[in-house]
């Protein structure tokens, strides 16, 4: 009976002490600030990065999430899709602007209108969140035809589908302002006159929360706010103690920020395109054929992410197509029309303007050089090794000369290229002779005298 009894008080000691650490493990777990930094142009790696952050605080019940933002834009889809994720999140989301002297331009505004929350560093500014245009005209070129008093409209849209563009973004800050409570005014004209504000003169226009200096700051001021998340659901938020933990962007972020940058992108292509043909031209290589075909495959994965012009990347293969037929049939013409078919068509390959996300003029400048003398000289000098005299096998043997070991009746043996040769031929041949190699049958050389030479201008 006295076991049983100490046994029923363990059990009840231990199951009261369980019950007392269960909510401090909670309140630890929830005592946590995930502080997840994008820097730089926002695209697909930043749209992945954020995903599995928002996915990860979920997880572990993290009080808010810091989502501190120095950019000056990028694409449209990625914007999206990250204000998507940050309108689902189960964990609310506070948007910061810093460092000082940081900004969040363009595709960063509407990011930060979506926030629960919406705070900036002294110093920062937002704005200029008008989208750009797609399929413009080259640089150099102008972009609309003057009024007759020499001025152009600048507040008209330029055509109908600069107008569905910013008639479409206005709608959409609008909307993530009115869910917000802020500004929708202000947020309007960032879209249309692409306008701007320091980080006191968006506080006052009531563009964002809060002004705070450094996180720590930002923290004490959120504290017991009540932040409305999805389904409308209310959370009151207890960030005064809370412990910040930054979260690091995970490998397929870090590999997407690599390929998705367009001009890694542009030299994946051609590497991955020429790597097939110097495969195709000299099969049983490998290594071209092998390195190729990924930098291929990784190019296009690339190029699938990306917003791209197929006119562009038309243009591009012609301009290989023609300088590798320009490497068999040399013309000049024809090479000339390939450069400059390949340039145009780096030009028109992306179709946005989107800061971060611009080809580079040097890339495409070296790239076409690169690649250029790559198909006239290294092509041509494949072209030219097809077609010389074959170096190994019986075609070599043919019409070299050779020296007559010992002879009987119609076979013997000779000394030939370096090496004792069983022969045979239709004449009588005696030792130290010089002969000529007929053909290769097997391992017999047949061999023939050599022929005579002519005298110029003939016999009389």
């Amino acid at each position: 009976m006295q076991t049983m009894k100490a046994a029923l008080v363990a059990a009840i000691t231990a199951v009261a002490l369980t019950c007392c650490l269960l909510p401090s493990s909670a309140e630890e777990s929830s005592g946590v600030a995930l502080v997840v930094s994008i820097d730089g142009a926002i695209g697909p790696a930043s749209a992945s990065y954020v995903r599995e952050a928002l996915a990860k605080a979920g997880e572990r019940r993290a009080e808010v999430v810091l989502l501190r933002m120095n950019t000056p834009g990028g694409l449209n889809s990625s914007m999206r899709e990250i204000i998507a994720d940050v309108l689902a999140s189960p964990v609310p989301v506070i948007g910061y602007v810093a460092p000082s002297g940081a900004h969040a331009a363009s595709a960063g505004t509407y990011i930060l209108y979506a926030t629960h929350i919406a705070a900036m560093a002294p110093g920062t500014n937002i704005g200029a969140a008008t989208p750009v245009q797609i399929g413009g005209p080259l640089p150099g070129l102008p972009s609309g035809t003057p009024e007759k008093d020499g001025k152009d409209k600048k507040d008209e849209p330029k055509d109908a589908m600069t107008a569905k563009a910013t008639n479409d973004a206005v709608a959409f800050i609008r909307s993530l302002a009115e869910l917000r409570n802020r500004n929708a005014d202000w947020a309007e004209k960032a879209v249309r006159e692409a306008a701007t504000l320091s980080a006191n003169g968006a506080l006052e226009a009531h563009a964002i929360d809060l002004v705070a200096r450094d996180q720590a700051e930002l923290l004490r001021q959120v504290d017991g706010r009540v932040a409305e998340l999805a389904g409308g659901k209310t959370q009151r938020l207890a960030t005064k103690d809370a412990v910040v933990e930054a979260i690091e962007p995970g490998r397929i972020s870090r590999f997407l920020a690599v390929i998705t940058d367009p001009n890694v992108a542009f030299i994946l292509l051609m590497v991955g395109i020429y790597g097939l043909i110097f495969e195709f031209m000299s099969p049983g290589a490998v290594a071209p054929g092998v390195i190729g075909a990924i930098c291929l495959l990784i190019g296009l994965y690339a190029l699938n992410l990306l917003p791209i012009n197929y006119a562009g990347l038309a243009l591009m293969l012609v301009g290989l197509v023609l300088l590798t037929i320009e490497a068999f049939n040399p013309t000049v013409v024809i090479g000339l029309g390939g450069i400059i078919a390949f340039v145009l068509g780096a030009l028109m390959l992306f179709r946005v303007e989107a800061p971060g996300y611009r080809l580079s003029w040097w890339v495409i400048g070296i790239t076409a050089a690169v690649f250029a003398g790559v198909a006239l000289v290294v092509l041509g000098s494949l072209r030219r090794v097809r077609k010389a005299p074959a170096r190994v096998g019986a075609q070599a043997m043919r019409g070299l000369p050779a020296e007559i070991l010992d002879w009987n009746g119609d076979e013997g043996h000779v000394f030939a290229h370096g090496e004792r040769w069983r022969a045979r031929g239709a004449e009588t041949f005696k030792p130290g002779d010089i002969v000529e190699i007929a053909n290769v049958i097997d391992l017999t050389l047949l061999i023939r005298r050599t022929p005579a030479p002519r005298g110029e201008g003939g016999t009389s």
